[in-house]
């Protein structure tokens, strides 16, 4: 009998097999010896203390984010769906983060394209959440969106001083999630203004790799 753990995919403990199965010279019960990793890859390791990297406030955070499983539920609206028994079609509401972690199991390595719309970081038009046990309305007050009246209040402005890792924080864990559900000749089109756009370059080159942009197209 398989146990139903209500979980989604933990990502990590699949790259972890992954990897074993490449080193597994480096795997002592279980665990990574770092040492012999590094021994194993040889030229690859960059022991250089000066280096070229991509940093930022809280992308270890992010990083970890994107490796917790989602203990959520998608559940079917069959009155608000179309032809319900017959469509191919498949629309799902929800936060994203938590949707992206949920289609793991499903459609890890199958999607054949993604695209995406996200903010433009224009200074207050989006705020993003990494804990999904409080309701909806009561995150928004504490964190400042909406007044004791329900009224929308502006976030990420310029002044805040993380104007654009703000904006990294969100996106990092949401497109770690989106490559591992694109197959080997899929691709991800993803819409930004100038204000963003060099970052996601950036960021982009680090999740998916920088040999694989197709394009920026003005």
């Amino acid at each position: 009998m398989k146990k139903l753990t209500g979980e989604s995919l933990n990502i990590t403990e699949e790259n972890l097999r992954a990897l074993e199965q490449l080193f597994p010279e480096a795997f002592e019960e279980g665990k990574i010896d770092f040492a012999v990793l590094r021994q194993l890859l040889g030229d690859f390791v960059d022991d250089e203390d000066e280096r070229y990297s991509f940093k930022w406030n809280g992308k270890g955070k992010a990083l970890r984010l994107s490796q917790t499983p989602s203990l959520g539920t998608l559940r079917p609206c069959k009155e608000e769906s179309k032809d319900w028994d017959t469509t191919q079609n498949l629309y799902i509401e929800g936060d994203n983060l938590e949707v992206l972690k949920l289609l793991q199991k499903s459609y890890y390595g199958k999607v054949k394209m993604i695209y995406i719309d996200p903010p433009y970081n224009t200074g207050g038009d989006f705020v993003y959440k990494d804990d999904f046990k409080d309701n909806i309305e009561n995150y928004k007050r504490v964190t400042g969106q909406i007044d004791g009246e329900g009224h929308k209040i502006d976030t990420n402005t310029e002044s805040n001083g993380r104007f654009h890792t703000d904006w990294l924080n969100m996106m990092y864990p949401r497109l770690r999630l989106a490559r591992n559900l694109l197959s080997d000749d899929g691709v991800i089109f993803i819409s930004i203004d100038d204000n963003e756009q060099e970052n996601l370059k950036r960021i982009c080159d680090e999740v998916f790799g920088e040999s694989n942009l197709a394009a920026c197209i003005p």
